[in-house]
């Protein structure tokens, strides 16, 4: 579809006359004969008022006329022409803007509301995307897959590979390297058929299914595999030069013997000092090449193919007229005798060359051989490289890399039995180049075939894998790869020169076998990685996994992971294991310096599904007291005591931290904005993101809620009623006592303080207030001294066990715990204490029982047995609190004779019992007095939580409670719910 000016028109309908005020776009239109937009063109909009608006496409009418018609609407309406889906509060669905962003592509948004004021389609970089030369099935994907693939081994290794393991074992080695490269292109196609893909080719498969860790692990052991790979071609190349050219070859070696036993002809080898220097020059050629010209490498990388294709032609056609000693000793024909003789293996002891040698270094076995062989089958990802460059990605990979990959498993099964039926043994040992030897009209042929294509694939190896590296780097996820980013559309310079200090330093190893192995532990670890992401996907089975690839299953998926595992081990398990080291590495590294990068990947799906799996296993009845965990419910500012753009007090993290074991355990942490939603959806949002950074910065495993509603207590009663899922709701509330609830224009505390409380009995939900939150620990200061618990009330066992997870903080773990138990009867005081320790005894907790009795509340007659001091402040403080009430019940007496109503407070009609009024008062007096004697230096103290008396005025819970707290630092009141949450059996 081309685009034309066109642009929508504002949410609201305005009169052609009326000035045009919003946001410009450019859409898409259709060309002449796109049905749909046709269709939308002639809508008839029936009897709207304003008919003077014409379509941007007249169907009937050609390019210029359509042109035209578009500059007479621009006359009439102006630059915007109205939308026709102005109802739905959208621009059309064929928006090129809409459908970019469905495929993650950058966007060009205006800088303003009005910016691109030309409207100029021209200007539009989706315009330039027709210009793009898109490549299909054959040269997109089945050529370069078939060009990786049949590379060096096969014309200077095989031939050997099948005179050491003969003609069964051959069979073997291609059978299980070729089913590991089966099993993975099946879930390549099935990864690549589920969605577009960008660039990195397998590290962008892997890294998106298995997250950023994993792919960015994989990738840079695919990259080294790349890189590698450039020198094993370049070593390739110069050995087949100096094996054409003799006399090119500074330091020449000459072989007399095999085994023990002298040959016919002198057998000469390359050195492997010419192999190191020709390599490096080769090597730095190359790289020159790719810095100067790499647009023109990728134009004629196809002519690549040709020499490959005629070389494998030559060596059938010599294969079929070879005879006896024809062309050259050793050389039998197709022969029967010649199979039978080579069906055997034939494992021994080789110099570096290949050479059969009693007291060589290397011997040669299965395992080995397949680790030699393995490079002959990759090259599989050569189309999912070059995805961005295909017209359809989602048919072509699967087509091409499976018959790329079907093609050439075939054709090595077929040269298995020629060359085991062409030679005799001992011409496969000593014959490096056999399909030079053998070749029809001449060897020169497949010297060139082998030159072109090796030097071909060395230049693919030096374009493709700085271009992987970049593209890792451009994903920002570890900050050491920055210097190798790229602009879009750039050369990967520095990646480049990398790649090539990488090659070079293995061209100086110099030695084609040793090589070889290493490149086939990075490939069978990235075939590995992509056979799991394929696997976890498809066992998933999320509801974004639709690939249309459809012959697939996560059991050949998990078969092909394993058999890449199982040919790592087969191979060298030395090699295996530093090879798995250096991703464990790479992981641990990206886990601890990455930067945190969400891409859906697939272990996200599973932790969700564990999760509701999780959940749906516990069930919704209640939860046994053995696997009770505290889900703290925190209130991070109920009170307006913090600076707006301070998210959470912030030692309420770190008391969060306290009611977990070891960090075991979840926090909510919530927080109420009042006001309209609709209103204030926006800075909900801004919040909540402000909350979890906090959260996240404090160290403390939470999650962030941010609820808009007309009140806090309305807020806090849909919190407490749907916040949670099943057994995963919170069991315990937590906020700051409202110590500044007395100043004028906070009138409104005390109703929505006892509001919240009653809340949480009637949900059954615990609640901790805490007061001198200020003073709270953090976890540097260490505490000595007593963690005081008033046993008041039966409380499901919560407060004990609230002491008993303090004590496992550094910053408490030198306390000790003291049990107050306050008793009614003297008589009951040392079986109260039995009882207490035994119950701590049963439960493993180690506390030091103290019964206090407590006959007569009498704020004149009381023991409290503390100080003059400590007895002259509460009773000063029981003094003014009684005067307040007193006038607080005035004013309430005498607005309710005034309006000729009953007593009414917060709303609510109260009844006063001025007698029940006063005991209550002389029983928080009393326990104040108790825990200012026996606790004044506790480093904590928890007492139990009064629940607000019925029909009192919220004025006098506040009352009470402030006489309950009044000269105590550091004070937890606590009050458990209708659950236990310890027990005394195991």
């Amino acid at each position: 579809m081309r685009n034309e000016e066109i642009e929508s028109s504002d949410d609201n309908e305005l009169p052609s006359s009326a000035p045009r005020i919003g946001r410009k776009y450019d859409p898409v239109v259709a060309h002449d004969h796109d049905p749909v937009v046709l269709e939308m063109a002639s809508f008839d909009r029936g009897s709207s008022s304003n008919n003077n608006i014409k379509t941007a496409i007249q169907p009937n009418k050609p390019a210029g006329a359509r042109d035209e018609s578009d500059t007479n609407d621009k006359e009439v309406n102006g630059e915007h022409t109205e939308s026709k889906l102005e109802l739905f509060g959208f621009d059309s669905l064929v928006n090129i803007l809409g459908l970019k962003s469905m495929t993650g592509e950058p966007i060009p948004v205006p800088s303003s509301p009005r910016g691109r004021e030309d409207g100029s389609a021209a200007q539009h970089p989706t315009m330039q995307t027709s210009s793009v030369v898109k490549s299909g099935t054959m040269m997109g994907v089945f050529i370069p897959c078939l060009q990786n693939i049949l590379g060096i081994i096969y014309y200077i290794r095989f031939s050997w590979i099948v005179g050491m393991a003969g003609i069964g074992g051959s069979l073997a080695v291609v059978a299980l390297c070729g089913l590991c490269t089966f099993l993975t292109s099946v879930s390549l196609s099935a990864i690549a058929t589920n969605g577009a893909m960008k660039g990195g080719g397998p590290y962008y498969l892997i890294g998106r299914a298995l997250g950023p860790e994993v792919g960015v692990s994989i990738g840079l052991c695919f990259f080294l595999g790349n890189a590698v790979a450039g020198s094993m071609y370049v070593l390739g190349a110069v050995e087949t030069f100096l094996n054409a050219v003799p006399k090119a070859g500074l330091f020449r070696e000459t072989i007399t013997q095999v085994n023990g036993e002298s040959v016919a002809e002198p057998i000469t080898t390359p050195s492997l000092h010419d192999l190191q220097v020709y390599g490096i020059i080769v090597t730095i050629i190359l790289v020159f090449i790719v810095f100067g010209g790499v647009k023109m490498i990728n134009k004629v990388a196809p002519a690549f193919l040709i020499p490959v294709l005629f070389s494998l032609l030559c060596i059938f056609i010599g294969i079929f007229a070879a005879r006896k000693d024809n062309p050259a000793v050793g050389v039998t024909g197709l022969s029967l005798k010649s199979f039978k003789d080579n069906w055997g293996s034939a494992y021994q002891t080789t110099n570096n060359a290949g050479i059969p040698d009693p007291n060589g270094e290397i011997y040669w076995h299965f395992n080995a051989l397949v680790g030699l062989f393995f490079p002959a089958v990759t090259g599989i990802m050569a189309g999912s490289n070059r995805s961005s460059s295909l017209k359809d990605t989602q048919r072509s990979i699967p087509i091409g890399t499976l018959a790329a990959t079907l093609t050439t498993t075939a054709m090595y099964f077929i040269s298995v039995f020629l060359f085991g039926s062409v030679a005799t043994r001992e011409k496969l040992f000593t014959d490096r180049l056999l399909t030079a030897t053998i070749a029809w009209p001449s060897s020169a042929i497949i010297y060139i075939g082998i030159i072109l294509s090796t030097l071909g694939a060395a230049l693919q190896s030096l374009t493709g894998a700085p271009r992987l590296l970049a593209a890792i780097a451009n994903d920002d996820i570890l900050p050491v790869l920055n210097y190798f980013k790229v602009v879009d559309g750039g050369e990967p310079h520095i990646a480049t020169l990398f790649t090539a200090f990488l090659c070079i330093a293995c061209v100086v190893i110099g030695n084609l076998d040793l090589i070889s192995p290493t490149i086939t532990m990075f490939y069978l670890l990235c075939y590995a990685g992509v056979n799991l992401s394929c696997f976890l996907l498809d066992l998933l089975d999320a509801p974004s996994w639709r690939p249309r690839w459809k012959f697939h299953h996560w059991s050949l998926s998990l078969l092909g992971a394993s058999l890449c595992i199982v040919i790592m081990f087969l191979i060298s398990w030395s090699f295996t294991v530093v090879s798995l080291a250096l991703a464990s590495l790479i992981y641990y590294y990206v886990s601890i310096k990455g930067k945190a990068g969400d891409w859906g990947d697939g272990f996200k799906s599973a932790y969700f599904q564990l999760a509701l799996r999780s959940l749906r296993s516990l069930g919704a009845s209640n939860v046994h007291p053995k696997n009770w965990y505290p889900i703290p419910l925190i209130f991070c500012r109920p009170w307006g005591k913090l600076p707006e753009n301070v998210p959470c007090h912030p030692k309420l993290a770190d008391f969060a931290n306290c009611m977990k074991k070891k960090g075991r355990g979840m926090s909510i942490f919530v927080d109420i904005l009042d006001g309209d939603y609709q209103e204030c959806a926006e800075d909900a949002k801004t919040a909540c993101k402000n909350l979890a950074t906090y959260i996240e910065y404090k160290r403390c495993e939470g999650v962030a809620e941010i609820v808009v509603a007309p009140t806090m207590s309305d807020g806090f009663r849909g919190i407490v009623q749907t916040m949670g899922l099943g057994n995963l709701k919170p069991n315990i509330v937590v906020l700051r006592y409202p110590e500044i609830w007395r100043r004028e224009n906070l009138t409104e505390i005390p109703s929505t303080f006892v509001g919240i409380i009653n809340d949480c009995i009637v949900a059954n939900k615990a609640v901790v207030i805490v007061k001198g939150l200020d003073e709270w620990p953090n976890e540097y200061q260490r505490q000595y001294g007593t963690i005081d618990l008033y046993w008041i009330v039966r409380d499901g066992g919560l407060m004990l066990l609230l002491s008993q997870l303090l004590l496992t903080k550094e910053m408490f773990e030198s306390c000790k715990i003291q049990v107050f138990c306050i008793a009614e009867e003297d008589s009951d005081a040392e079986e109260l204490k039995a009882d207490v320790r035994k119950f701590l005894y049963d439960l493993r907790m180690q506390a030091e029982v103290f019964v206090i009795s407590m006959k007569t509340w009498d704020h004149t007659g009381g023991n409290s047995g503390g100080g003059s001091n400590t007895q002259d402040d509460s009773v000063e403080a029981f003094a003014s609190a009684q005067k307040r009430i007193k006038n607080y019940l005035a004013e309430m007496k005498d607005r309710a004779e005034q309006e000729g109503k009953p007593l009414m407070a917060d709303g609510k009609d109260v009844v006063v019992n001025e007698q029940q009024v006063e005991k209550f008062l002389y029983t928080t007096l009393k326990l104040n007095s108790t825990i200012m004697n026996y606790s004044r230096m506790a480093a904590v103290v928890l007492v139990s939580l009064p629940p607000p008396p019925v029909n009192h005025p919220s004025y006098f819970y506040m009352e009470y409670m402030d006489l309950l707290v009044e000269n105590i630092p550091r004070l937890l009141i606590v009050r458990g719910y209708r659950k236990d949450v310890v027990t005394l059996f195991t």
